[in-house]
């Protein structure tokens, strides 16, 4: 990270007041902006598309790789319509049904979304990301002993990916309380090589890093801006989670818009900022109208 990018994320974590940790204004990176690579490919996908001597393999892929870029620059509407095309064109392709599940997910079509990461598992069923796509759906879905067994599954295959831990909890939480999910929790912290920076977003869960310090090493850690947005929309989504189950919802609301905030269209947290802030609005319309 450049020393003018640092700098202006510690001037905003010394905004930080009160042993409680809220603040006046919160540190942010640059949000990301389409790259000049991105912007050249998406152009020659374009061009590509445009010829009639393609065949329909061709043509799916092409259809495939645009809606993947699409899908990186937040145009997300774009990035269906090539994902639905390259299906018509080629229905046997596992990764199309899976994101477009992630996609069902997002906008709460649960039972669209199971189809989908079914799909993809029947397509390929060695497909990892399906099965914690799925299990993350059905844990949308409120069928947690589903998604415990899919995402225990999904957990089992890497012990030392934090995320893998931190999603098995959020579901643990809900399903059989805090006490039993924060002992599971640290046990598997306990039993993972703990290298990953993610493990500190876990540790948050159980109390051992306070908001304030994981924003601290967050800053002083994180190599460039890429990496510091990367960890910022990691960090807000979970402390987010967090402050929501706590009752917090201001609070929560806030956080995952700053999750959003980076642009890091690509990550399971910021797909799912969205949906959170969709389900808090709901219930709170519900709450207003009885």
């Amino acid at each position: 990270m450049t020393v003018f990018l640092k700098s202006l994320v510690i001037a905003g974590l010394l905004l930080l007041t009160g042993c409680s940790s809220q603040w006046t204004f919160p540190p942010m990176a640059v949000p990301l902006q389409p790259t000049l690579q991105q912007e050249v490919h998406l152009a020659r996908i374009d061009q590509l598309l445009a010829r009639d001597d393609l065949s329909d393999d061709a043509r799916a892929q092409l259809h495939y790789e645009r809606g993947l870029l699409h899908d990186s620059l937040g145009m997300r509407d774009l990035a269906r319509l090539d994902f639905n095309q390259s299906l018509s064109l080629k229905p046997d392709q596992p990764d199309v049904f899976n994101i477009l599940g992630v996609y069902f997910t997002q906008t709460g079509h649960y039972d669209a979304a199971y189809e989908a990461f079914d799909s993809t598992l029947e397509l390929d069923n060695t497909h990892t990301y399906a099965e914690r796509n799925r299990g993350i759906a059905l844990y949308y879905g409120g069928r947690y002993r589903l998604a415990y067994q899919d995402l225990l599954t999904h957990y089992q295959d890497d012990v030392d990916d934090p995320y893998r831990v931190i999603w098995l909890y959020l579901v643990e939480r809900d399903w059989k309380g805090d006490d039993a999910a924060k002992t599971h929790l640290a046990e598997r912290i306990k039993h993972s090589d703990q290298l990953d920076w993610g493990w500190q977003l876990a540790r948050m869960f159980l109390g051992k890093v306070s908001e304030r310090e994981l924003l601290e090493q967050l800053a002083t850690q994180a190599s460039d801006n890429q990496v510091l947005a990367e960890r910022l929309c990691e960090a807000y989504f979970y402390l987010a989670k967090h402050y929501q189950h706590l009752g917090n919802q201001d609070k929560a609301v806030a956080l995952y818009k700053l999750a959003m905030s980076g642009n890091v269209y690509a990550f399971v947290e910021h797909r799912y900022a969205l949906l959170e802030l969709n389900r808090i609005a709901y219930h709170q319309s519900q709450q207003n109208d009885e």
